[in-house]
């Protein structure tokens, strides 16, 4: 059995700054709009909604997935017209025992958030988990 902690030093990130929408020039409440990955961020780390990404805690520490870079806005792929969204997503250690339950939180709360047109894909990033092609 291991003693200690799986990851004694994890490196902290500064959350980044929200990047506010600039386009407030349609007015139309029945306007489609696309959804793109600002919107999709938002709502995984929407921290006024009953459920949020953002309340995943390491096991380990008092860090949200933000702080330690797991997710990142950057890490969002959306292509509206084709009904497309992938998720990519980095454990702080190779052997994480919380990468499953993180990709799965992750799709769930897109599941329930996005039209039911989209096909969301949850991946965990190349050569950052050892049971990776189990968990993409």
């Amino acid at each position: 059995m291991v003693s200690g902690l799986i990851n004694e030093n994890p490196t902290v990130y500064e959350r980044k700054e929200r990047r506010v929408r600039t386009d407030s020039s349609n007015t139309d409440e029945f306007t489609v709009e696309p959804i793109d990955q600002l919107e999709i961020f938002d709502i995984l780390f929407c921290s006024i909604c009953t459920y949020s990404i953002v309340d995943i805690r390491d096991p380990e520490h008092p860090y949200s997935l933000e702080q330690l870079k797991v997710l990142t806005e950057d890490s969002v792929e959306v292509d509206d017209g084709k009904s497309y969204v992938r998720v990519t997503f980095t454990p702080t250690v190779e052997h994480c025992s919380m990468a499953t339950i993180i990709g799965l939180s992750v799709r769930v709360k897109l599941m329930r958030s996005l039209p039911p047109r989209y096909k969301i894909d949850i991946r965990v990033a190349p050569g950052s988990h050892a049971t990776e092609a189990a968990q993409s």
